[in-house]
C-alpha cells in the first residue's frame, strides 16, 4: 500500500511539472495581444491630410500594441432622388455594428455643392453632443502656458444654423433658418452635466445670445436650466457669447465646461484651440444615441499641406486617446500620451504649425520609438 501511494505521488508530481512547463512554453509563444479582448473600430480617413494623419494614428497604435482592429471605409456624398445627401451604406453599417469610430477631416465645398459630410454623418448617427477639450500642452508655448488652460466645450451637434435650411425669398434675398428644438437642447444639456459629474468638473456656463434671439436661444436656456436643477452639485450660470469671448482671453481659468448651441460651439472652440497652440492640438468626440461615438480632430482638411507630408497628426491622435479611454483602454492611452508629450516637449521632431520643421513621418516615428523604448 505504501509503495502504491509513493508511485501515485511521484506520478502526480511529474504530471504537474509537465503541465507547468507546457503552459510556460505556450505563454511565451502566444502573443499577449491574442489573450486580450479586441475592439473593432470603424475608420474614415477623410480628405486632404486625413489619410496621412490617419496612417500616423494606425502606426502609433500598433507600436503600443493597442488591441484594435481597424475597419476602414471611404466616405463620399451620394445624392438621392429626394435631394438628400447620404454616405455609402457599408460605412453606415460599419458604425452601427461597431458603435465606435475615428474620423479624419472631410472636405466641404464653400457656397455650393452637397450638404457637408460632417453634418450628414452627425445626422445619420444621431451624434447630438460634440465634446471639445482644450488643455495646455507641455512643450507648446503660448501666452497662457504658465497659468494653463483646462476647459471643455460642449456643443449641440445636430441643429441650429447648421441645420442647412436655406432658401431664396426673392432674387437677392436669402433666408437661413436657425432650428432649435427642446429635445436636442435637453439631450446635449443632460450629456454636459453627466460629463461634468463623471469627470470631476464643478461648474457649467451656458453661452447664448438670448437677448437678441429670444425664442431660439431662449428655448435652449430653458432646457439647460431644467437639467441644471437635477444636478445641484454642479454650479450653473449663463453668459452672453460675446462676453465669454472677451473673458476667456483675459482669464481662461474662469471657465470649466461651456455649453452652447451648434454654431457658437464651432466658432468658440477655434478660439480655445488658439489658447493652447492651434487647431493641430485640438481633439473632439461626437457622442450619440444607442452608445455610438465617433472621434475626430477639430481642424479641417488642410489641403495646402497634403503634398508636403507635413500634416500634424496630434489632434487626431488625441481624439484617438479620447476614444481609447471611452473603450476603457486607459493604460494604452496613457502610454501613447506620455510619448506624444515627451516628443512635443523635446521639440526635436515637431511639425511646422507648432514651430518645428519635422515631417509627419519623422514626428510619427519618434513617438513610436518612445513607445517601444518604454515597453
Amino acid at each position: 500500500k505504501q509503495w502504491y501511494q509513493r508511485r501515485v505521488a511521484i506520478t502526480a508530481g511529474i504530471t504537474n511539472n509537465l503541465r507547468s512547463m507546457l503552459l510556460g512554453r505556450i505563454s511565451r509563444l502566444v502573443s499577449p495581444s491574442l489573450c486580450r479582448s479586441n475592439h473593432t473600430v470603424t475608420l474614415f480617413p477623410g480628405d486632404g491630410i486625413g489619410p496621412q494623419i490617419s496612417e500616423s494614428v494606425k502606426e502609433i497604435f500598433a507600436a503600443a500594441d493597442v488591441p484594435i482592429t481597424w475597419e476602414e471605409h471611404e466616405v463620399y456624398p451620394i445624392l438621392e432622388k429626394n435631394g438628400k445627401t447620404r454616405i455609402p451604406q457599408p460605412a453606415i453599417d460599419s458604425i452601427f455594428k461597431n458603435k465606435i469610430g475615428l474620423k479624419g477631416p472631410m472636405r466641404t465645398a464653400i457656397g455650393k455643392g452637397h450638404v457637408s459630410l460632417n453634418l450628414t454623418i452627425r445626422r445619420t448617427f444621431g451624434l447630438y453632443a460634440n465634446v471639445r477639450p482644450a488643455k495646455t500642452v507641455p512643450g507648446v508655448k503660448t501666452p497662457y502656458s504658465e497659468e494653463g488652460v483646462d476647459c471643455v466645450i460642449m456643443r449641440e451637434n445636430t441643429e441650429g444654423e447648421y441645420s442647412g435650411i436655406e432658401h431664396t425669398v426673392v432674387p437677392g434675398v436669402v433666408q437661413s433658418v436657425k432650428l432649435i428644438t427642446r429635445v436636442a437642447s435637453r439631450n446635449v444639456a443632460e450629456y454636459a452635466f453627466k460629463y461634468a459629474v463623471d469627470n470631476g468638473r464643478s461648474n457649467i456656463v451656458a453661452l447664448h445670445k438670448a437677448n437678441i434671439m429670444k425664442m431660439s436661444d431662449g428655448t435652449f436656456l430653458e432646457e439647460c436650466r431644467a437639467v441644471a436643477e437635477q444636478f445641484p452639485q454642479i454650479k450653473y450660470r449663463e453668459m452672453y457669447l460675446d462676453s465669454a469671448c472677451l473673458k476667456i482671453v483675459k482669464d481662461p481659468s474662469q471657465f470649466d465646461v461651456m455649453l452652447m448651441p451648434n454654431l457658437y460651439g464651432d466658432i468658440f472652440s477655434d478660439l480655445t484651440a488658439g489658447l493652447i497652440g492651434g487647431l493641430g492640438l485640438a481633439p473632439s468626440g461626437n457622442m450619440g444615441k444607442d452608445g455610438i461615438a465617433i472621434y475626430e480632430a477639430v481642424h479641417g482638411t488642410a489641403d495646402d499641406l497634403t503634398a508636403t507630408n507635413k500634416g500634424n497628426p496630434t489632434a487626431l491622435l488625441m481624439s484617438g486617446l479620447m476614444m481609447l479611454r471611452h473603450l476603457e483602454l486607459t493604460s494604452y492611452a496613457d502610454k501613447i500620451e506620455k510619448a506624444i508629450l515627451e516628443t512635443l516637449t523635446e521639440r526635436k521632431f515637431v511639425t511646422g504649425d507648432i514651430g518645428g520643421s519635422a515631417t509627419n513621418p519623422q514626428y510619427t516615428a519618434e513617438i513610436c520609438r518612445k513607445i517601444r523604448a518604454s515597453s
